[in-house]
């Protein structure tokens, strides 16, 4: 049975920008109802890199994903938000008196809302799965395409394949607590230049060992573990690498799911928006952060959090036609019940 709930904005998608547009309406004297289809909020930076440090939030010269989730959770806490967490976004319909949407979820929940914000990230994203037979026996015991705890490849032998930033990245921080093997196909590393550099000196220095160029091709052991890990070059040399871990970063895929159905204009998978408001191709309904395109867009958690803003005042005539909007500063207008400690 479904269950109805009525709300000023539906948002889809409780990744950072999405917490950020919460705050963002909150602010406005907007309502706010949130789904996502993790079972968490955080989306990317919770479930792919909780403990990698982000260098370009404002205000902060450092700090962990998953911390910057617990400080936008805390930031939106006072404007009491909903969440439907678990759950895919996966129908979208207008009311019929034309005065906003109706959403229902995979769980049965129905949503009528006066505005509706996209803020789903790059949409439904999975691992891109090395075609290693029989790899599924293996995943999350011993075979991962994510870090949750580094302390948890302490003392371990720790292969890591793959050749971009998420590769690269974790070789060097493993490397200071693990036995590091990093596999890849050729000897050339599509990652930050500087990383590169530190790769192949923490290598000629014997900290970790660079296996290239070489590609995976199976995998030993029993009941889910891993006891080796065998990889060949394209010539057929093959090399067996004693291993407690495999690290495959193979980047991800992704995919908007039902939402490319709901008739919103797409440009190259992504949702286009009006850069001076976010609003899609249907009024009322707004895409903000990586699931939106336009001229010049700029894939950074920052540019998705001013993108929340444009999204929120851009609702107000909406919900508030007869209210004058008089723009406030935060400094100047408070927040209920003051700052959350």
């Amino acid at each position: 049975m479904s269950t109805l709930h009525k709300t000023d904005v539906a948002i889809i998608g409780a990744g950072p920008v999405g917490l950020f547009a919460v705050f963002q309406c909150g602010m406005l004297g907007f309502r706010c109802h949130v789904v996502d289809s993790l079972d968490a909020v955080g989306g990317q930076c919770v479930a792919l890199y909780p403990e990698k440090p982000i260098y370009d939030i404002p205000g902060y010269p450092a700090i962990d994903a998953a911390d910057l989730i617990v400080k936008l959770e805390q930031q939106a806490a006072p404007f009491a938000p909903v969440f439907h967490l678990g759950q895919q976004a996966t129908g979208m319909e207008r009311l019929p008196d034309g005065g906003g949407w109706r959403l229902t979820t995979s769980a049965g929940t129905v949503i009528e809302a006066g505005a509706v914000i996209i803020a789903a990230g790059a949409g439904a994203f999975g691992p891109n799965r090395p075609p290693i037979p029989g790899i599924e026996a293996y995943e999350g015991r011993s075979v991962h395409y994510m870090v949750k705890r580094r302390e948890d490849f302490r003392g371990k032998r720790v292969v890591i394949a793959g050749g971009g930033d998420s590769a690269v990245d974790w070789a060097l921080s493993l490397s200071e607590i693990a036995r590091v093997m990093v596999v890849h196909r050729r000897p050339k590393f599509r990652a930050a230049f500087e990383n590169v550099c530190r790769l192949e000196q923490l290598h000629a220095e014997g900290v970790l060992e660079l296996v290239v160029p070489y590609q995976l091709q199976g995998l030993e052991g029993v009941d889910g573990r891993i006891e080796a890990v065998t990889v060949a070059t394209l010539e057929g040399t093959v090399r067996r690498l004693e291993a407690d871990a495999l690290l495959a970063f193979f980047g991800l895929s992704t995919d908007l799911g039902p939402i490319a159905g709901w008739g919103l204009e797409l440009e190259r998978h992504h949702l286009a928006v009006d850069p001076a408001s976010m609003v899609t191709s249907q009024p009322g309904i707004f895409a903000i952060g990586d699931v939106n395109a336009y001229p010049g867009k700029l894939k950074l958690i920052l540019t998705g959090f001013a993108e929340a803003a444009l999204a929120a005042h851009a609702i107000h005539p909406i919900l508030r036609p007869d209210t004058a909007l008089h723009f406030e500063y935060s400094t100047t207008r408070g927040v209920p019940g003051g700052v959350p400690a």
